[in-house]
């Protein structure tokens, strides 16, 4: 796995809140992550990404092979191929090899429940345009909005192939990759073991009820908004703005369309600025460039993790929105 602008500590070196999230990872899910790496420079982020997708996707009763099914779809949506070909490669491990591969070519499922499901991820991508809401219980909907926030990380930080050489695109290859994990994948997940890792005090959702997934997606629209504080308040409500406005929809040419939008931020902000709204819009436009003339007055990984999840949750917050109970 290559990450585009650090390499991250080994987790055999990981610490206090990191190293809590680690072990969690060892035990439910596929390790240490790539996602998690490159977000353990900021931990506060990643325990409360870890959670969100812990407790909505992994745990309760929820289909597995549906919540699988909405992370490969809104990931799609999202154009985050290395999500893609995760979750294509767990559909493998849950033996629905023939779901994955539909999935895997961007086909509709032959099946009319997995078929509403897909389209229904989809059109979350632009919320207000098509009059989107859930009518699905709370770990469905969580694993919607976790893989918004997460394939935004995601094409933002790191290179889009799962594994070297771009194996993943072979289907023997994802489907011998889903039996290695299949046990993992299939275990029981008790709810709520991931929120002792998350500060109290977050007020969670009205869509979410009381399930843990509404207090785990508190908590990361609490950390993740904090990144915010990176830029003075003209840039953040630019940003904020802008994803109201355009409501997912994607810049044909980004960088350029960014540079437009931001022509009134003052010169100190700017580049901080693009690099949220990109990471909102269309994160795999962030340029090397963009990062280096950052890191001039914020050298930091743990500055560049916050500034990109402040842009991935503003847009994940956008489509949460939507769930509000006015639109209901």
């Amino acid at each position: 796995m290559t990450y585009r602008f650090f390499s991250p500590a080994k987790p055999s070196a990981a610490t206090g809140l990191t190293a809590k999230v680690y072990q969690q990872l060892r035990d439910e899910f596929l390790g240490p992550a790539p996602t998690f790496q490159a977000l353990a420079a900021a931990p506060e982020v990643m325990a409360a990404t870890w959670a969100l997708m812990r407790e909505s996707l992994l745990a309760g009763d929820a289909s597995r092979v549906e919540r699988e099914l909405v992370a490969a779809a809104v990931s799609r949506a999202n154009r985050c191929r290395f999500c893609v070909d995760a979750h294509v490669m767990l559909l493998h491990a849950l033996g629905e090899h023939a779901l994955a591969e539909v999935i895997a070519r961007g086909t509709t499922p032959p099946e009319p429940v997995h078929a509403e499901l897909a389209a229904w991820a989809a059109a979350s991508r632009t919320p207000w345009s098509t009059d989107w809401t859930s009518p699905y219980r709370p770990e469905v909907t969580g694993t919607l909005l976790a893989f918004h926030f997460i394939n935004r990380v995601v094409s933002a930080l790191l290179d889009p192939d799962l594994l070297p050489g771009g194996l993943q695109r072979s289907s023997v290859v994802r489907s011998v990759g889903g039996r290695l994990y299949a046990r993992t994948v299939r275990e029981p997940k008790e709810p709520g073991r991931s929120l002792p890792l998350l500060d109290g005090g977050t007020t969670a959702p009205a869509w979410a009820g009381d399930s843990p997934v509404g207090v785990a997606y508190a908590s990361l629209r609490d950390v993740a908004t904090r990144g915010g504080d990176l830029l003075g308040d003209l840039a953040r409500q630019t940003v904020t703005a802008t994803v109201r406005w355009e409501d997912g929809r994607w810049p044909e040419r980004p960088t350029e369309w960014a540079a437009d939008l931001l022509r009134d931020v003052p010169g100190e902000d700017r580049v901080g600025a693009r690099i949220a709204l990109l990471s909102a819009f269309a994160p795999a436009a962030i340029r090397p460039a963009d990062v280096a003339l950052w890191r001039l007055s914020h050298p930091a990984d743990a500055d560049l993790v916050r500034l990109v999840a402040f842009g991935a949750i503003t847009a994940t917050d956008h489509v949460a929105q939507a769930l509000s109970p006015a639109h209901l």
